[in-house]
């Protein structure tokens, strides 16, 4: 890639380098109509490979050109396209810059979240049939995505990163797939990537590849070939002395002693071992529990059930640390004793529970896993009470930066949504016992209060369509007034909640909101509680802009209002869905007020 990428790039340099590595022993050559400096380059890396070839002197029938498509450089950015129109165009083109008739191996270069994968496949099949390429591969890809794709044509190849600083796809269960499956692995940045230098720097590295007169970085390269002729590693040289460098690994042999010992440091057992020999019986003595879930699922009620039923507990908002520090503590109590534990943390990855499984698994005991499908709505209100609970009022950004540090009872909206974005579901070929899904069921609040609230939106109340910055504007419609009044001598409380993302923009300040509010309450005659959130549009940085209900739960819980009781009033989408997440009543503006004009 970066003979085609670096901005200093040389075109015969980078043939230099080519040749080189073929003349040292590789056999493949993986390359991306992608690399290169932007839209009007595209195809630059494909042309350099296919001059490479032509003056090379060796048998061109042994070597294996892989090539990518499925992303678009745009002014040099880098935008999967999955699309099966994109495919067949950048096929063709890929065709032409490699001067081939049919490509050896062509990749789909990055799963494209617009469009399903069964999609890209398809295309890729029918390009196959057509025989402009001889086999289908994937690049940066999960077990479910893999299995996906099978259910269209057969899958020769995924290409991972994969090194001994980077165990995720030996975690996450894409080698071991991948072997049991016969599909090669392709394991790019096989040196670390920006972590070269550490690799260079390890100890164990070094003290074995003193052994062998070799270097650490070759070393690693005769690691993963130690796996087996479907693991291959593709090293990204960019000097010619670097590609050279590929005929000394291919020569070193490791014997058993160096194998295990990297295996054990660098998780190379999970594909070295089968899991039959891996796996204790599901009968066996003990027991560890997975309790899974986003932020605020209810992990702890569970893991408390079972902390009281006499397992251990290892939570890592207790302990602190990270979920990979929880491993080496329950290895330490599956050693001391205690064979029944709950580890109670979010676990969105196959990596982050398989450092539990696998720690588990070396001490004999089975693993099963409890999944809270708690959705974000719900969740949300589990941890805006939790931290009003801890903090006695709805914190700020600022608050929670700053207290998550040590108190992880703090955590911004992101977490969660972060949850859903990086999970991968479990399932039970992970080599869980069972798989118990557990969907989130509120229990009745027993502190709830009884009062009933009107929850408006305040640019509602005096029916402005832009927001009013200064006091001397606003105004009250006389029917909305003697709405609001009829309610509250009914014994209705009033809660009107404004967003002022102006604050943000220093378009306005607080003080100036304040001074809205508080000139409302007195055209209004009444005691209104107010809350106004300041923060920008985007994605949502606090917990008090709509429909996220922090603003109108920190006030319930303040003045004891029975939420299932009260009506929220509005016209947006927000409102309705944050009635709808509270369990109020919604009742649209234009209804409640009795104006057919906003109807």
């Amino acid at each position: 890639m970066r003979l085609s990428t670096a901005p200093d790039r040389d075109d015969e340099r980078a043939i230099e380098v080519i040749r080189a590595a073929l003349d040292a022993g590789a056999r493949l050559l993986d390359s991306a109509d992608a690399y290169c400096h932007g839209d009007r380059d595209v195809g630059h890396n494909e042309r350099l490979i296919a001059r490479a070839l032509t003056g090379w002197s060796g048998d061109r029938t042994r070597i294996t050109v892989a090539t990518k498509g499925g992303m678009r450089r745009p002014n040099g950015a880098w935008v999967s396209d999955g699309r099966a129109k994109h495919l067949r165009d950048a096929c063709e083109a890929s065709r032409r810059a490699l001067a081939v008739d049919t490509i050896d191996l062509y990749q789909l270069h990055a799963v494209d979240p617009r469009t399903p994968i069964e999609t890209s496949v398809r295309a890729l099949a029918r390009l196959q049939e057509e025989e402009r390429i001889r086999e289908i591969g994937l690049c940066n890809v999960t077990v479910s995505q893999i299995r996906a794709a099978q259910s269209i044509a057969a899958i020769a190849s995924a290409q991972v990163s994969l090194s001994p600083l980077d165990d995720e796809n030996l975690r996450n269960g894409v080698a071991e797939y991948c072997r049991e499956n016969g599909i090669r692995l392709i394991a790019y940045r096989p040196l670390g990537g920006e972590r070269v230098k550490q690799l260079a720097r390890d100890a164990l590295l070094s003290r074995i590849a003193t052994k062998h007169a070799t270097s650490n970085e070759e070393l690693a390269l005769a690691w993963l070939m130690s796996f087996g002729a479907g693991v291959v590693p593709i090293p990204g040289a960019s000097r010619v002395e670097t590609a050279m460098s590929v005929s000394r690994a291919l020569a070193i042999e490791l014997d058993e002693e160096d194998r295990l010992t990297l295996d054990a440091r660098f998780s190379g057992r999970l594909l070295r071992v089968p899991r039959a020999e891996r796996r204790p019986r599901d009968d066996a003595g003990g027991e560890v529990v997975i309790v899974m879930g986003m932020p605020g699922a209810g992990k702890s009620v569970v893991a408390g059930e079972l902390e009281s039923d006499g397992y251990e507990r290892l939570n890592r908002d207790a302990l602190g640390g990270s979920l990979a520090d929880l491993a080496p503590r329950l290895d330490e109590l599956l050693v001391a004793g205690p064979r029944r534990v709950v580890l109670d943390n979010t676990y969105p990855t196959r990596k982050s529970r398989n450092e539990v499984i696998e720690t588990a698994w070396q001490r004999g005991v089975p693993v099963r896993c409890i999944w809270l499908t708690t959705d974000v709505a719900n969740a949300q209100i589990n941890t805006i009470r939790r931290m009003l609970d801890v903090h006695g009022s709805l914190p700020t950004p600022d608050d929670i930066r700053q207290r998550s540090k040590k108190d992880t009872r703090y955590l911004l909206p992101d977490a969660q949504f972060r949850y859903e974005r990086t999970l991968e579901p479990p399932s039970l070929d992970e080599g869980f016992t069972s798989l118990e899904t557990r969907a989130f069921v509120r229990e009745p609040l027993t502190n709830e209060g009884q009062l009933r609230a009107l929850i408006l939106d305040f640019d509602d109340v005096i029916r402005e369509a832009a927001p009013v910055l200064r006091p001397d504007d606003v105004a009250i419609d006389p029917t909305r007034r003697d709405t609001l009044a009829r309610y509250r001598d009914d014994g209705w409380l009033l809660f009107v909640h404004a967003w002022r993302p102006q604050v943000a923009r220093n378009e306005t300040t607080l003080q100036d909101v304040d001074a809205c509010f508080a000139r409302t309450r007195e055209l209004l005659g009444a005691d209104v509680a107010f809350a106004c959130c300041p923060h920008d549009a985007g994605p949502p940085v606090c917990w008090c802009r709509k429909p996220i209900p922090g603003s109108v739960l920190e006030f319930a819980s303040r003045r004891g209002v029975a939420l299932a009781q009260s009506i929220v009033v509005g016209t947006s989408a927000a409102d309705r869905t944050m009635a709808e997440r509270i369990g109020a009543r919604f009742e649209p503006s234009a209804s409640f007020f009795g104006d057919p004009g906003l109807a």
